[in-house]
C-alpha cells in the first residue's frame, strides 16, 4: 500500500442525527460534528447518547472523528447540567467538544478536548492566540475573514485553525447577533434563532423615501469556498467545515462526496478508506441560495434579495410561450423536476408534469400566463439526481493486505494495525496450484465489508480447506482486525486549561456572559465584563442589534451618504443602519424610543 507525503487535512460534515452523520462518514468525512441532547447553537437538531454511542464505535472504526457541540451560553443551573453532559459525551469516547461559554472552564471538566465555537467571534489574531494560550486544541474560525487574515492567523498561531468551506451564511458575526432575541425572545446565542434576517424588510433614508420595499435584504447567497481550496491548504488550515446540521441526508452525501474528492487533490485525509462513488457529486444541484465566496476574496457579490428558498441550477431562458406549454433553451428537465424564477423580485417555482424536447408543460395555467420569453429558469429539485443519491450504493472501504507463511495468516491494513490466525491443517490439496487460486478468490471476496483486500501473498504450501471455511476464516481475521482498530484507535486528550490575559481589558454585553463562571474566568483573564448578557438583562445601553459585512449602504451605491437608512420589518418596526465605512460593515440597532 502506498504512502502519501501530502500534508493531512480534515473534512468536517454536519449531522443533524444518527442517519445523517452515518452518510457522512461513508461519503468521506474525516469528522463529523453533531448536537448532544441539548446546549447546542441548533435547538432542533439534538441526539440522545445512544445514538451518539452508536455514532462513535462506527466512527472511530474508520479513524473519523466525533465532535460535540455545548456551543450555547448557559446559566448558572444550565452550566451544571452541560458539565454532567460533557462527562458522559467524554465517557462514551467524543472527541472533541465544541464550546461558546468560558464558564465552563471554571468547572472541572473531564480531559476531553475543546474547540473554540465561532460563536466565540474569533475573528482576530490576537484571540486565536488568547484561546492556544488558555490550552484550547482548535479554534473555529469566523467566516468573514478574507484568505490573508486567515493565512495571517495560521502562520502566527500552533493551535489547529478550523474555517467554513459549505453552506448557509449569518448575515452577522457569529455570537454578535441579537436581533432574534430582540424581536421574539429567541436567542441565537441559546440555539433557537428565528432567523429574522431571512425576512422581508422596507429600506428607507431620513426622508421616508423608500429604497426597496418588502424585500429579504438581509437575506445572503451560500457560502462556496470550492475555488479557494487549494489556497487554504496551503495557508495552512487544518480543517474545513461543511454547515448543515439541519440538512437532509442528501444534501450530506453530495456536498461530502464533492468535497472530499477536491480536498484529495491537494491534502491527505486525516481519517481512513476510500470511498468508491456511483455518482458524480454537484454542489448546484442540492439546497443553494445562489453562490459566494463571501469574504475570501473583493467579491462582494454576496446577497440574495429574492428568497431565501434554495434557488438550485440555472438551467436556461424561456423562449417561447404557448397554450399549455413553454419552450426554452437550456439543460434537459425531467418530468417531476422542480423549476423556480424570479418575477417581480420574487423566486417562484413549479414542478414539471411534463417535458418533451425543449418544451415544459404544466397543469397551472396561471404560472403559464405570468411566464415571460428571456425569463431565466433553475432547477431546485432534480428528481433523477435525488433518486440517485437516495438509492446510491456509495462504499467507504478500509485498504488491507494478507500474507499467508508458515500456516499463519496475517491481514494488515493502511494503518499498519494486523492479526494474525493460525490456520494449520493436515491434509493436503490434491491439486495445490488450484487450492492457490481459490483462496485467494475466496479471501479477496469482502463483499459488502468496510474492507478492501488489495492484495494476497502465499508463501509456502497450502492444507486443504473447503471454501466455507476459508469464507469463515476472512470474516474471523477481519473481525478481529476491526476489534484492533478500535483498540489502537488515538483519543485526543486536553492539555491543562490555564490562563492569559485578555486581548480587551473590558467587555460589555458582546462577551455574552451569561453566567456567573463566565465572569469569574474573564476576571482571572485581567477583563472586566461591565455588562451581563443581552439575553439575561435586556437592558443593555447602545445595543448593536447585528455587525455585518453584508452593508446596504455599498448595495445601493450610498457609501459617501452621511445621511441614515433604516429598515422597517413586516410588523413596523423600524432599525437604524450605521455605516462603518473603516471596517467596511454595516450595524443595525433599534431606533431611538422604540420598546423592547
Amino acid at each position: 500500500m502506498k504512502e502519501n507525503n501530502l500534508r493531512k487535512v480534515e473534512l468536517l460534515a454536519p449531522a443533524k442525527n444518527l442517519e445523517c452523520a452515518v452518510s457522512a462518514i461513508n461519503y468521506g468525512a474525516d469528522a463529523v460534528y453533531i448536537g448532544a441532547s441539548s446546549f447546542g447553537a441548533r435547538h432542533n437538531a439534538c441526539n440522545n447518547l445512544d445514538d451518539i454511542k452508536t455514532l462513535v464505535d462506527y466512527a472511530h472504526k474508520f479513524y473519523v472523528k466525533v465532535f460535540c457541540t455545548v456551543n450555547t451560553i448557559l446559566d448558572d443551573k444550565e452550566i451544571i447540567q452541560a458539565k454532567e453532559l460533557i462527562e458522559n459525551l467524554y465517557e462514551i469516547g467524543v472527541d472533541a467538544i465544541i464550546i461558546q461559554d468560558m464558564g465552563l472552564l471554571k468547572l472541572d471538566l473531564p480531559p476531553i478536548p475543546l474547540h473554540a465555537s465561532t460563536q466565540c467571534d474569533n475573528r482576530s489574531l490576537e484571540k486565536i492566540q488568547f484561546f492556544e494560550k488558555i490550552g484550547f486544541e482548535r479554534a473555529i474560525l469566523a467566516r468573514e475573514l478574507s484568505l490573508e487574515q486567515i493565512e495571517n492567523i495560521c502562520k502566527n498561531t500552533n493551535i489547529e485553525i478550523e474555517t467554513f468551506i459549505h453552506g448557509a451564511l449569518c448575515v452577522s458575526y457569529s455570537g454578535q447577533c441579537y436581533l432574534s432575541e430582540y424581536i421574539g425572545s429567541r436567542s441565537a446565542n441559546k440555539g433557537c434563532c428565528a432567523q429574522p434576517c431571512r425576512k422581508k424588510y422596507t429600506l428607507i433614508d431620513e426622508s421616508e423615501n423608500i429604497l426597496a420595499k418588502d424585500t429579504h435584504l438581509l437575506c445572503l447567497k451560500d457560502f462556496n469556498a470550492s475555488p479557494y481550496i487549494k489556497n487554504l491548504i496551503d495557508a495552512g488550515v487544518h480543517s474545513f467545515k461543511i454547515e448543515g446540521r439541519l440538512k437532509d441526508e442528501e444534501y450530506i452525501k453530495n456536498v461530502t462526496a464533492y468535497y472530499r474528492q477536491l480536498i484529495d487533490k491537494y491534502a491527505d485525509k486525516t481519517s481512513s478508506g476510500t470511498v468508491e462513488y456511483d455518482f458524480i457529486p454537484d454542489l448546484n444541484k442540492s439546497f443553494n441560495r445562489g453562490f459566494t465566496t463571501y469574504c475570501l476574496d473583493k467579491n462582494r457579490d454576496m446577497f440574495n434579495f429574492n428568497s431565501p428558498k434554495s434557488q438550485g441550477e440555472y438551467i436556461g431562458t424561456i423562449t417561447k410561450i404557448a397554450d399549455k406549454y413553454f419552450e426554452y433553451k437550456g439543460k434537459p428537465l425531467n418530468n417531476g423536476d422542480g423549476i423556480c424564477y424570479i418575477s417581480d423580485g420574487e423566486l417562484k417555482g413549479f414542478s414539471v408534469n411534463k417535458s418533451e424536447n425543449n418544451m415544459i408543460f404544466i397543469n397551472d395555467l396561471k404560472i403559464l400566463k405570468n411566464l415571460k420569453p428571456k425569463t431565466d429558469i433553475y432547477r431546485n429539485y432534480d428528481i433523477k439526481f435525488e433518486k440517485q443519491l437516495k438509492n446510491s450504493k456509495t462504499k467507504r472501504r478500509i485498504r488491507v493486505e494478507m500474507i499467508y507463511e508458515n500456516n499463519i495468516l496475517t491481514v494488515k491494513d493502511e494503518d499498519y494495525n494486523f492479526v494474525s490466525m493460525d490456520i494449520s491443517q493436515t491434509e493436503q490439496p490434491n491439486n495445490p496450484q488450484k487450492m492457490k487460486e481459490v483462496f485467494i478468490e475466496q479471501l479477496t471476496k469482502t463483499g459488502d465489508s468496510d474492507y478492501k483486500v488489495e492484495n494476497v501473498d502465499i508463501l509456502g504450501y497450502l492444507p486443504f480447506m473447503k471454501i466455507s471455511e476459508i469464507n469463515a476464516l476472512r470474516r474471523e481475521l477481519l473481525e478481529k482486525l476491526t476489534k484492533k482498530r478500535l483498540e489502537n484507535y488515538k483519543q485526543n486528550i486536553q492539555k491543562t486549561l490555564s490562563r492569559a490575559v485578555f486581548p480587551e481589558k473590558s467587555k460589555d454585553y458582546k462577551a455574552n456572559v451569561h453566567n456567573k463562571y463566565a465572569k469569574e474566568f474573564y476576571k482571572e483573564c485581567c477583563c472586566n465584563i461591565t455588562e451581563n448578557s443581552f439575553e439575561s438583562c435586556k437592558n443593555v445601553k447602545n445595543i448593536e442589534l447585528m455587525r455585518t459585512k453584508h452593508c446596504l449602504y455599498r448595495v445601493f451605491n450610498m457609501c459617501k451618504n452621511n445621511n441614515y437608512l433604516y429598515l422597517i420589518d413586516e410588523k413596523n418596526k423600524r432599525y437604524k443602519l450605521i455605516h462603518d465605512c473603516k471596517n467596511c460593515e454595516m450595524v443595525i440597532i433599534p431606533e431611538k424610543n422604540q420598546s423592547l
